[in-house]
Protein backbone atom coordinates (compact mmCIF):
# COMPACT_ATOMS: atom_id res chain seq x y z
CA UNK A 1 0.00 0.00 0.00
CA UNK A 2 1.26 3.46 -0.82
CA UNK A 3 0.17 5.60 2.14
CA UNK A 4 1.75 8.73 3.55
CA UNK A 5 2.60 8.90 7.25
CA UNK A 6 -0.46 11.09 7.86
CA UNK A 7 -2.79 8.72 6.01
CA UNK A 8 -1.22 5.79 7.79
CA UNK A 9 -2.08 7.31 11.17
CA UNK A 10 -5.73 7.74 10.14
CA UNK A 11 -6.12 4.04 9.41
CA UNK A 12 -3.73 2.72 12.08
CA UNK A 13 -6.31 2.37 14.82
CA UNK A 14 -8.78 0.71 12.44
CA UNK A 15 -6.04 -1.62 11.24
CA UNK A 16 -5.17 -2.67 14.81
CA UNK A 17 -8.82 -3.15 15.78
CA UNK A 18 -9.43 -5.25 12.69
CA UNK A 19 -6.19 -7.25 12.75
CA UNK A 20 -7.44 -9.77 15.31
CA UNK A 21 -10.53 -10.57 13.26
CA UNK A 22 -8.61 -10.69 9.97
CA UNK A 23 -5.88 -12.97 11.33
CA UNK A 24 -8.51 -15.20 12.92
CA UNK A 25 -10.26 -15.52 9.56
CA UNK A 26 -7.11 -16.39 7.65
CA UNK A 27 -5.71 -18.64 10.37
CA UNK A 28 -8.87 -20.73 10.32
CA UNK A 29 -9.16 -20.80 6.53
CA UNK A 30 -5.50 -21.47 5.82
CA UNK A 31 -4.17 -23.15 8.97
CA UNK A 32 -1.77 -25.27 6.94
CA UNK A 33 -0.24 -22.17 5.29
CA UNK A 34 2.20 -21.79 8.20
CA UNK A 35 4.16 -24.86 7.13
CA UNK A 36 7.54 -23.88 5.62
CA UNK A 37 7.45 -23.08 1.93
CA UNK A 38 8.65 -20.27 -0.29
CA UNK A 39 7.56 -18.18 -3.25
CA UNK A 40 9.84 -17.87 -6.25
CA UNK A 41 10.94 -14.30 -6.90
CA UNK A 42 10.63 -12.91 -10.42
CA UNK A 43 13.63 -13.64 -12.60
CA UNK A 44 15.93 -10.82 -13.67
CA UNK A 45 15.08 -11.51 -17.33
CA UNK A 46 11.32 -11.20 -17.63
CA UNK A 47 9.29 -13.57 -19.77
CA UNK A 48 7.13 -12.34 -22.63
CA UNK A 49 4.06 -12.70 -20.40
CA UNK A 50 5.67 -10.58 -17.66
CA UNK A 51 6.71 -7.90 -20.16
CA UNK A 52 3.16 -7.84 -21.52
CA UNK A 53 1.88 -7.24 -17.98
CA UNK A 54 4.11 -4.20 -17.60
CA UNK A 55 2.56 -2.66 -20.73
CA UNK A 56 -0.91 -2.69 -19.15
CA UNK A 57 -2.32 0.56 -17.76
CA UNK A 58 -3.22 1.10 -14.07
CA UNK A 59 -6.85 0.27 -13.32
CA UNK A 60 -8.98 1.77 -10.54
CA UNK A 61 -11.91 -0.18 -9.06
CA UNK A 62 -14.29 0.62 -6.18
CA UNK A 63 -14.35 -1.35 -2.95
CA UNK A 64 -16.73 -1.61 -0.02
CA UNK A 65 -15.39 -1.35 3.54
CA UNK A 66 -17.36 -3.92 5.52
CA UNK A 67 -18.26 -3.53 9.19
CA UNK A 68 -15.71 -6.27 9.86
CA UNK A 69 -13.12 -3.81 8.38
CA UNK A 70 -12.45 -6.09 5.41
CA UNK A 71 -12.37 -4.63 1.90
CA UNK A 72 -14.85 -6.25 -0.50
CA UNK A 73 -14.82 -6.06 -4.30
CA UNK A 74 -17.29 -7.14 -6.97
CA UNK A 75 -15.92 -9.73 -9.39
CA UNK A 76 -16.98 -11.85 -12.34
CA UNK A 77 -15.87 -15.46 -12.64
CA UNK A 78 -15.96 -17.14 -16.06
CA UNK A 79 -18.12 -14.25 -17.25
CA UNK A 80 -20.76 -14.87 -14.54
CA UNK A 81 -21.62 -12.56 -11.66
CA UNK A 82 -21.12 -10.13 -10.16
CA UNK A 83 -20.10 -11.78 -6.89
CA UNK A 84 -18.81 -10.06 -3.75
CA UNK A 85 -15.41 -11.29 -2.49
CA UNK A 86 -13.16 -10.08 0.32
CA UNK A 87 -9.92 -8.54 -1.00
CA UNK A 88 -7.21 -9.66 1.41
CA UNK A 89 -3.45 -9.45 0.86
CA UNK A 90 -2.91 -11.92 3.71
CA UNK A 91 -4.53 -14.81 1.84
CA UNK A 92 -2.13 -17.22 0.07
CA UNK A 93 -4.73 -18.23 -2.52
CA UNK A 94 -8.11 -17.31 -3.95
CA UNK A 95 -11.17 -18.94 -2.38
CA UNK A 96 -14.79 -19.28 -3.57
CA UNK A 97 -17.71 -21.11 -2.05
CA UNK A 98 -19.48 -24.03 -3.70
CA UNK A 99 -22.46 -21.93 -4.74
CA UNK A 100 -20.30 -19.56 -6.80
CA UNK A 101 -18.17 -22.42 -8.14
CA UNK A 102 -21.24 -24.28 -9.38
CA UNK A 103 -22.97 -21.17 -10.76
CA UNK A 104 -19.85 -20.01 -12.67
CA UNK A 105 -18.85 -23.45 -13.88
CA UNK A 106 -15.65 -23.68 -11.84
CA UNK A 107 -16.78 -27.10 -10.67
CA UNK A 108 -18.31 -29.52 -13.13
CA UNK A 109 -21.07 -32.07 -12.71
CA UNK A 110 -19.63 -35.19 -11.15
CA UNK A 111 -16.68 -33.42 -9.46
CA UNK A 112 -15.93 -34.98 -6.09
CA UNK A 113 -14.60 -32.88 -3.23
CA UNK A 114 -13.60 -33.46 0.36
CA UNK A 115 -16.05 -33.66 3.23
CA UNK A 116 -14.68 -30.96 5.57
CA UNK A 117 -16.34 -27.54 5.07
CA UNK A 118 -17.79 -28.78 1.76
CA UNK A 119 -14.30 -28.58 0.25
CA UNK A 120 -14.36 -28.89 -3.51
CA UNK A 121 -10.56 -28.77 -3.71
CA UNK A 122 -8.14 -26.86 -5.93
CA UNK A 123 -9.63 -25.69 -9.24
CA UNK A 124 -8.93 -23.16 -11.99
CA UNK A 125 -11.09 -20.19 -12.97
CA UNK A 126 -10.99 -19.65 -16.73
CA UNK A 127 -11.33 -15.89 -16.13
CA UNK A 128 -11.41 -13.60 -13.10
CA UNK A 129 -12.52 -9.99 -13.63
CA UNK A 130 -12.27 -7.17 -11.10
CA UNK A 131 -13.39 -3.92 -12.72
CA UNK A 132 -11.22 -3.43 -15.80
CA UNK A 133 -8.75 -6.16 -14.77
CA UNK A 134 -9.21 -9.55 -16.40
CA UNK A 135 -6.97 -12.52 -15.66
CA UNK A 136 -7.06 -15.96 -17.27
CA UNK A 137 -6.44 -19.42 -15.81
CA UNK A 138 -6.48 -18.31 -12.17
CA UNK A 139 -6.04 -20.94 -9.42
CA UNK A 140 -8.71 -21.07 -6.71
CA UNK A 141 -9.68 -23.18 -3.70
CA UNK A 142 -13.36 -24.21 -3.58
CA UNK A 143 -14.78 -24.60 -0.06
CA UNK A 144 -17.62 -23.48 2.19
CA UNK A 145 -15.61 -22.20 5.11
CA UNK A 146 -17.69 -21.51 8.25
CA UNK A 147 -15.98 -18.20 9.03
CA UNK A 148 -16.62 -16.79 5.56
CA UNK A 149 -20.17 -18.12 5.81
CA UNK A 150 -20.61 -16.41 9.19
CA UNK A 151 -19.46 -13.06 7.75
CA UNK A 152 -21.83 -13.57 4.84
CA UNK A 153 -24.76 -14.31 7.16
CA UNK A 154 -24.03 -11.23 9.24
CA UNK A 155 -23.14 -8.69 6.52
CA UNK A 156 -24.77 -9.97 3.34
CA UNK A 157 -23.61 -12.35 0.61
CA UNK A 158 -19.83 -12.92 0.60
CA UNK A 159 -18.74 -15.63 -1.81
CA UNK A 160 -15.03 -15.94 -1.08
CA UNK A 161 -11.64 -14.23 -0.95
CA UNK A 162 -9.32 -12.64 -3.52
CA UNK A 163 -5.76 -13.55 -2.53
CA UNK A 164 -2.15 -13.92 -3.64
CA UNK A 165 -2.62 -15.19 -7.24
CA UNK A 166 -4.32 -11.85 -8.01
CA UNK A 167 -2.67 -9.19 -5.84
CA UNK A 168 0.89 -10.46 -6.42
CA UNK A 169 0.65 -9.20 -10.01
CA UNK A 170 -0.04 -5.59 -9.02
CA UNK A 171 1.22 -2.73 -6.92
CA UNK A 172 -1.94 -1.76 -5.06
CA UNK A 173 -2.84 1.74 -3.90
CA UNK A 174 -5.73 2.18 -1.47
CA UNK A 175 -7.76 5.41 -1.30
CA UNK A 176 -9.93 5.09 1.80
CA UNK A 177 -11.73 8.40 1.21
CA UNK A 178 -12.84 7.50 -2.31
CA UNK A 179 -13.01 3.78 -1.44
CA UNK A 180 -10.98 2.89 -4.50
CA UNK A 181 -8.22 0.40 -5.26
CA UNK A 182 -5.74 1.19 -8.03
CA UNK A 183 -3.88 -1.77 -9.53
CA UNK A 184 -0.58 -1.02 -11.32
CA UNK A 185 0.97 -4.07 -13.07
CA UNK A 186 4.38 -5.01 -11.67
CA UNK A 187 5.27 -7.57 -14.35
CA UNK A 188 5.23 -10.53 -11.96
CA UNK A 189 3.29 -13.66 -12.98
CA UNK A 190 2.98 -15.93 -9.90
CA UNK A 191 2.93 -19.69 -9.98
CA UNK A 192 0.39 -21.93 -8.26
CA UNK A 193 1.06 -21.30 -4.55
CA UNK A 194 -1.18 -24.09 -3.29
CA UNK A 195 0.42 -26.63 -5.62
CA UNK A 196 3.84 -25.50 -4.43
CA UNK A 197 2.70 -25.93 -0.84
CA UNK A 198 1.39 -29.43 -1.52
CA UNK A 199 4.67 -30.34 -3.21
CA UNK A 200 6.53 -29.23 -0.11
CA UNK A 201 4.21 -31.23 2.14
CA UNK A 202 4.59 -34.32 -0.04
CA UNK A 203 8.39 -34.04 -0.24
CA UNK A 204 8.80 -32.50 -3.68
CA UNK A 205 6.91 -32.55 -6.96
CA UNK A 206 7.99 -36.15 -7.65
CA UNK A 207 7.80 -37.42 -4.10
CA UNK A 208 11.51 -36.81 -3.45
CA UNK A 209 13.03 -34.26 -1.08
CA UNK A 210 14.14 -31.11 -2.83
CA UNK A 211 17.74 -29.95 -2.37
CA UNK A 212 18.42 -26.87 -0.28
CA UNK A 213 19.49 -23.95 -2.44
CA UNK A 214 21.65 -21.13 -1.11
CA UNK A 215 21.19 -17.90 -3.07
CA UNK A 216 22.34 -14.31 -2.50
CA UNK A 217 19.76 -11.71 -1.52
CA UNK A 218 19.72 -7.94 -1.41
CA UNK A 219 22.12 -6.33 1.07
CA UNK A 220 20.74 -3.28 2.94
CA UNK A 221 23.18 -2.72 5.80
CA UNK A 222 21.04 -1.74 8.79
CA UNK A 223 19.39 -3.34 11.82
CA UNK A 224 16.03 -2.56 13.43
CA UNK A 225 14.26 -3.41 16.67
CA UNK A 226 10.97 -2.72 18.46
CA UNK A 227 10.40 -3.11 22.19
CA UNK A 228 7.42 -5.10 23.40
CA UNK A 229 5.60 -2.06 24.82
CA UNK A 230 6.47 0.18 21.86
CA UNK A 231 3.15 1.29 20.29
CA UNK A 232 4.54 4.06 18.06
CA UNK A 233 4.45 3.80 14.26
CA UNK A 234 7.35 2.00 12.63
CA UNK A 235 10.49 0.39 14.04
CA UNK A 236 13.68 1.91 15.45
CA UNK A 237 16.87 1.80 13.38
CA UNK A 238 19.42 0.49 15.88
CA UNK A 239 22.52 0.35 13.67
CA UNK A 240 23.64 1.40 10.18
CA UNK A 241 26.75 -0.32 8.86
CA UNK A 242 29.49 1.83 7.38
CA UNK A 243 29.81 1.67 3.61
CA UNK A 244 26.45 -0.06 3.20
CA UNK A 245 23.67 1.01 0.79
CA UNK A 246 21.67 2.25 3.78
CA UNK A 247 24.57 4.38 4.99
CA UNK A 248 25.18 5.78 1.49
CA UNK A 249 21.49 6.78 1.33
CA UNK A 250 21.75 8.73 4.60
CA UNK A 251 19.93 6.37 6.98
CA UNK A 252 20.99 6.97 10.60
CA UNK A 253 20.79 5.05 13.86
CA UNK A 254 17.88 6.46 15.85
CA UNK A 255 15.69 7.01 12.78
CA UNK A 256 12.16 5.65 13.01
CA UNK A 257 11.54 3.51 9.91
CA UNK A 258 7.90 3.98 8.78
CA UNK A 259 7.70 2.44 5.30
CA UNK A 260 10.00 0.63 2.87
CA UNK A 261 9.05 0.66 -0.81
CA UNK A 262 5.55 1.83 0.13
CA UNK A 263 4.98 -1.02 2.60
CA UNK A 264 4.37 -0.55 6.31
CA UNK A 265 7.23 -1.50 8.62
CA UNK A 266 5.28 -1.52 11.86
CA UNK A 267 7.10 -4.59 13.21
CA UNK A 268 10.48 -6.25 12.68
CA UNK A 269 8.69 -8.98 10.71
CA UNK A 270 7.04 -6.33 8.50
CA UNK A 271 10.48 -4.86 7.81
CA UNK A 272 12.03 -8.17 6.78
CA UNK A 273 9.05 -8.95 4.55
CA UNK A 274 9.18 -5.55 2.83
CA UNK A 275 12.95 -5.79 2.31
CA UNK A 276 12.71 -9.35 0.95
CA UNK A 277 10.40 -8.19 -1.86
CA UNK A 278 12.96 -5.76 -3.29
CA UNK A 279 15.39 -7.13 -5.85
CA UNK A 280 19.09 -6.18 -5.59
CA UNK A 281 19.94 -3.04 -7.54
CA UNK A 282 16.42 -1.56 -7.52
CA UNK A 283 16.24 1.87 -5.87
CA UNK A 284 13.26 2.25 -3.53
CA UNK A 285 11.87 4.94 -1.25
CA UNK A 286 12.42 4.54 2.50
CA UNK A 287 10.43 6.87 4.78
CA UNK A 288 11.75 7.58 8.28
CA UNK A 289 10.76 9.93 11.07
CA UNK A 290 13.71 12.09 12.14
CA UNK A 291 13.48 15.03 14.49
CA UNK A 292 9.68 14.90 14.39
CA UNK A 293 9.55 15.13 10.58
CA UNK A 294 9.05 12.55 7.85
CA UNK A 295 12.14 12.17 5.69
CA UNK A 296 12.21 10.19 2.43
CA UNK A 297 15.47 8.49 1.45
CA UNK A 298 16.31 6.48 -1.65
CA UNK A 299 18.10 3.19 -0.98
CA UNK A 300 19.46 0.84 -3.64
CA UNK A 301 20.23 -2.51 -1.98
CA UNK A 302 23.30 -4.28 -3.31
CA UNK A 303 23.81 -7.83 -4.54
CA UNK A 304 25.50 -10.30 -2.25
CA UNK A 305 25.09 -12.19 1.01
Amino acid sequence: MNLSSTEMKKVKSKRRNASGRRVALLASVFTFAFLPFSFSAPAEDKTAEEKKKLDEKPVTVPFELLKSRHMAVMVKVNGKGPYKLIFDTGAPTNLVNNRLAKDAGVTKKGDKGGLMFGMGGAKTMDTLEIGGVKLEKVPVMVMDHPTVTAISNALGPIDGIVGFPFFAQYKTTVDYQKKELTFTPNGYVPGDVMQGLMNKMMGGSKGKPEPNVAAPAAVWGFAVDKAGKDEADGVEVKEVFAGSPAADAGLKAGDRLLTLDGRWTDTVADTFTAASLVKPGRAVAVVVKRGGKDVTLTVKPAKGL
